[in-house]
């Protein structure tokens, strides 16, 4: 079981702390990444991690974002700075045994999401 939590609002320009407490199982071999979903628009792909802590972004939160994780507590964290009203979405924290999710972005495992919004 994956639970995010961490979201709220902020004005433009702050930033928040997602956290994503992994449950049930290890993931600490385990790709961990960060989704999120706008009003009226698709899922999209935030930042991923793999075991090897190398990291995964998208272009529009690279230099503002930072995905790490803590393997001793199985949480993975997404701080954001910058903010943007634009990062306004629910955030979804996902898990998969698989490196190819990097690019697939086919994870098996969700958590809830947690909402982030940007006031202007």
């Amino acid at each position: 079981q994956l639970q995010a939590s961490g979201g709220g609002l902020v004005q433009a320009g702050g930033s928040l702390r997602l956290s994503c407490a992994a449950s049930g199982r290890a993931f600490t071999t385990y790709t961990m990444g960060w989704f999120r979903q706008a009003p009226g628009k698709e899922r999209e792909f935030v930042a991923a991690i793999i075991w090897s802590a190398s990291t995964y972004y998208t272009g529009s939160v690279k230099g503002r974002f930072t995905i790490s994780r803590d393997n001793a507590k199985n949480t993975v964290y997404l701080q954001m700075n910058s903010l943007k009203p634009e990062d306004t979405a629910v955030y979804y924290c996902a898990a998969d045994s698989k490196v190819e999710v990097i690019s697939t972005h086919k994870f098996t495992y969700w958590g809830q999401g947690t909402q982030v919004t940007v006031s202007s």
